[in-house]
C-alpha cells in the first residue's frame, strides 16, 4: 500500500524542502522504496537541492495533460525517485493546483511512500497536497510565530480529514529566546513531536553543494536527528543513538 505524506508548513524559510529531501534519502537508506514529488507549483526548488534543477518532462506537463505522471519520475543517485515541477514562468501557465489530486492516482503502487513537497502557506496549492496526501508532516521552527502557524496547519489538515502524523522542529539552536520543547508540545496539544533536528553547518553547506546533508555528511548531528525521524515513520528502532554527555567527557569510562 502506498503512503501519499504532505510535508507542509505554515510559513517560509523554515527548511521544509530540505527537509522533504533529506527525509526521502533516509527513507531510501532504510530500504524504503521511496518517491518525492514537487507540488509548490509557483516556486518549486526541489530539484535544485538534489543538483538536478532542468527535467524534460515535469509535474507541469502531467496537470497540462502533456504527459502521464510516470512520464515524470526520475531516478536520483540517493537511490530515491523524483517527480520534479517545472521552474519556468512558462510552466506556470494553464496549471491549475485542484488537478493534483487526480494525478497522484496514478502513482499508486509505484512506490511504497511519496513525499509531497507542499507549497509554504495555506493557499491553494498547499489545500491542494493536503487533499492528495493521506496523512501530513508538518515542519516548524521553535519560534512561536512558527508554531502557531503549525498549529493551524494541523486543524486545517484534520478539517479536511486528513491525518496529522507529526511535526517535525527544525533548525533548533538551543537559545533562549527559542521555545523549548516543552512548550512546544504543550502548544500543539495532541499533535505528536516527531523530532527536533539542529541547526547545523553541514545542512548549509550541503544545500550550497546539491546534496542531501544523510549522504553529505551522514555522522552530522542533523543527519542523524533525520534518520531516526525516518525511522519512526516506518516503525523502526531509532538509528542512531546520542551519546551520554559523561562519555563524550570520559570516553575511557
Amino acid at each position: 500500500m502506498t503512503r501519499i505524506i504532505g510535508v507542509v508548513s505554515g510559513k517560509g524559510g523554515v527548511g521544509k524542502t530540505t527537509m522533504v529531501a533529506n527525509l526521502g534519502t533516509a527513507l531510501a537508506k532504510l530500504g524504503k522504496d521511496v518517491i518525492i514529488l514537487d507540488a509548490n507549483l509557483t516556486t518549486p526548488s526541489l530539484g535544485l537541492h538534489l543538483g538536478v534543477p532542468l527535467y524534460p518532462v515535469t509535474l507541469h506537463d502531467v496537470l497540462k495533460g502533456h504527459a502521464g505522471i510516470k512520464d515524470a519520475i526520475y531516478s536520483h543517485e540517493s537511490g530515491l525517485r523524483i517527480i520534479p515541477a517545472g521552474i519556468s514562468l512558462r510552466d506556470m501557465r494553464g496549471v491549475d493546483s485542484k488537478d493534483l489530486p487526480n494525478a497522484l492516482l496514478d502513482l499508486l503502487g509505484s512506490a511504497e511512500i511519496i513525499l509531497l513537497d507542499a507549497s509554504a502557506g495555506f493557499g491553494r496549492e498547499s489545500l491542494a497536497a493536503m487533499e492528495a496526501a493521506d496523512e501530513i508532516l508538518i515542519v516548524t521552527n521553535p519560534e512561536i510565530s512558527a508554531v502557531t502557524d503549525a498549529l493551524k496547519a494541523s486543524k486545517l489538515s484534520e478539517q479536511l480529514g486528513t491525518k496529522v502524523t507529526g511535526v517535525i522542529v527544525n533548525r533548533v539552536t538551543g537559545k533562549k529566546h527559542e521555545m523549548s520543547e516543552r512548550d512546544i508540545v504543550g502548544m500543539l496539544d495532541t499533535v505528536n513531536l516527531l523530532g527536533q533536528v539542529p541547526e547545523d553547518v553541514n545542512v548549509q553547506q550541503a544545500v550550497s553543494g546539491r546534496v542531501p546533508v544523510i549522504r553529505y555528511s551522514p555522522k552530522a548531528k542533523a543527519s542523524g536527528r533525520i534518520m531516526n525521524i525516518a525511522a519512526e515513520l516506518v516503525g523502526r528502532d531509532p538509528v542512531y543513538k546520542s551519546t551520554p554527555w559523561y562519555k563524550r567527557m570520559f570516553p575511557f569510562r
